[in-house]
């Protein structure tokens, strides 16, 4: 079957982690198709300094995703100035890496927070957006979102966490004209991975790889496959290519679960709106008596 072609020139594309490594370079290799890119990130100087290359159409935002209020900022601020938005690519994301017994709380949480939370914030946000353009929506995980290693528990468990949320919102909206890719990179050579190479344990396990597992990629390969990503709408996104193998293995019950349950999206989607009715908007509540005092415990936070 021929791979749909959805050129980027005049597209609005949303990226979160623009500042540097994958999202800067995606950004601008977007731009050089004719893609008009908001660059969202933590760091004002590196982003106007990608958005000048990027050229005069480009903007960006100061928001940490983190914070609802301030992604509802940029996603606004996009909006305003493009009209709309066609993709939206969940980027940013940190590593950090000690075994789970020398870990902080809060460093486990910092990173769940940002790469998991922080990627389902972006993604619920531009949803409406994509919607009404029947546009793309790329979740950028990992290849730690297919097998784990140690000393990187919360950064694998942060990345197959948005690869299951992704897979799930694709059923979703795949009826309404929406594709959403997950894309899966090996070790990409950004200042994340070279500062991890810093790190003892985090050195001993690269050097303990063999073959393909141990080979460093360059931004830029990642770039391109975004782009090519982007325009073929695809569901997977990845560096190395090979990694599509595994993939396609791993997802075999992924694939029953959406043929059985695709066909029936629209009546699920009416069903759940008379569900939130009925319940006066609670429908999203956890649910039982445990779920009930979750609820409790959290209102009074």
């Amino acid at each position: 079957m021929a791979k749909r072609h959805y050129p980027l020139a005049g597209r609005s594309v949303l990226i979160t982690g623009a500042a540097r490594g994958i999202g800067a370079e995606s950004a601008k290799r977007i731009a050089a198709r004719g893609g008009r890119v908001a660059l969202v990130g933590l760091e004002p100087e590196e982003l106007e300094r990608t958005a000048a290359e990027c050229g005069p159409e480009a903007i960006w935002f100061e928001a940490d995703v983190r914070h609802a209020d301030e992604l509802e900022r940029a996603v606004e601020g996009t909006v305003e100035r493009f009209g709309g938005i066609d993709v939206a690519m969940a980027n940013a994301g940190v590593g950090a890496g000690s075994l789970i017994r020398h870990s902080r709380q809060e460093a486990i949480d910092l990173v769940l927070e940002i790469n998991l939370l922080g990627a389902v914030r972006t993604l619920r946000l531009c949803l409406p957006h994509v919607l009404e353009r029947r546009g793309y929506l790329l979740a950028v995980a990992s290849v730690a979102a297919i097998g784990q290693a140690p000393g990187m528990a919360a950064y694998c468990a942060s990345k197959a966490g948005l690869e299951a949320f992704a897979n799930s919102l694709r059923i979703e909206v795949r009826h309404h004209g929406v594709d959403v890719g997950v894309a899966y990179f090996s070790w990409i050579d950004t200042e994340m991975v070279r500062g991890a190479d810093q790190r003892g344990e985090l050195q001993s396990l690269r050097e303990e790889l063999r073959g393909p597992l141990s080979t460093t990629f360059p931004a830029s390969a990642a770039a391109s496959a975004v782009v090519r990503g982007i325009e073929q709408r695809s569901r997977w996104v990845t560096v190395p290519r090979w990694l599509r193998a595994p993939l396609v293995l791993r997802q075999l019950m992924q694939f029953g679960a959406e043929a059985a349950i695709s066909g029936r999206m629209a009546e699920l989607e009416q069903a759940s709106l008379e569900e939130m009715a009925r319940l006066d908007g609670d429908a999203d509540a956890p649910v039982g008596a445990g779920g009930e005092a979750a609820s409790r415990a959290a209102a009074r936070d």
